[in-house]
Formats: structure tokens, sequence, C-alpha cells
């Protein structure tokens, strides 16, 4: 079993990358994780923000195996907690097959994504830039493995 996390567009900011490098190599003594990243798709004068999606969306369909359980991040998904996200985790990963986590772009999902995902989550009512939504999540999987494995990172 596999988690992967695929995002859109590389993350600028040094402080940024250095917390999501962080909470990767954490992440590594728990489970086999995969963090990939898409080239993201510039909005020009020949495209519009649907075309974006589409293309943006056919890569990230191209990273995704047939078996995976694709989780899309979008703002209206679920809300959990961090007890109830390591739940989450865990039934998906009882299931046996690689968990895929997709970050989008600016504008978010093509439909035939939306169609793809057996679930939306979403971290926060508040809206953040999909660039600090990186390092948010992989730290909440870091915790939510700390909460199944009983560790004291998160304190209950």
């Amino acid at each position: 079993m596999k988690i992967k996390l695929i995002t859109i567009g590389k993350t600028d900011e040094s402080y940024l990358i250095e917390g999501i490098e962080k909470y990767l190599s954490r992440l590594k003594h728990y489970v086999s994780f995969e963090f990939i990243i898409i080239n993201d798709v510039k909005v020009g004068k020949k495209n519009n923000v649907e075309l974006q999606k589409e293309q943006e969306t056919a890569q990230i369909l191209s990273r995704i195996n047939v078996t995976d359980v694709v989780v899309l991040l979008d703002e209206k998904g679920s809300e959990y907690n961090s007890v109830e996200f390591s739940s989450f985790i865990q039934k998906k990963l009882n299931a046996g097959t690689d968990l895929v986590f997709v970050i989008g772009g600016p504008f978010g999902f093509a439909e035939v994504l939306y169609q793809r995902a057996t679930s939306k989550i979403a971290l926060s009512q508040l809206t953040f830039s999909h660039q600090m939504v990186r390092l948010f999540f992989v730290e909440q999987l870091y915790r939510a493995f700390t909460i199944l494995k009983g560790e004291k990172y998160h304190h209950l």
C-alpha cells in the first residue's frame, strides 16, 4: 500500500518547501509515500479556465491507477477533526489499495476527476493558497499516522 499526493505546479516559497520536506521525511517512517508535482497549465490568450482544468486533469489522471482510491482536496468536501481524519485514513488503507490525494490548481478540477474520485475532503472552510494547502495537508497526514500509532505528537 502506498499513499500518493498529486499537486499542480511547483511550490515557490522556500519556507513552504522546507516544511513540506520535513513532513514528507517523517511520513516515510509510517507509509510508502510519493509526492507528485504535475506541471501547471497557464491560462493565456489561447486557453480558458475550463481548458486549463481539463489539461491539468488529464495529467493527473495519467498518474492514477485503475485500482487507486482517489480523494480530492476540495472546498466542498467533508471536514474532519484530526482524530476523525486518522480514522478516515485507516479505513481507506484497510481496503488494501493505494490511496491518492489530489490538490488541484487555482481553478479546481474538471468534472471527469470529480467523477473518478471516491471522496472529497476539505481542510477548512477558510480559503488557502494551493501551495500552503500542501504543507497543511502533509502535516495532517503525519499527525494522522502518529494518532494511529498512539504517539505523542497529537495531544488528545
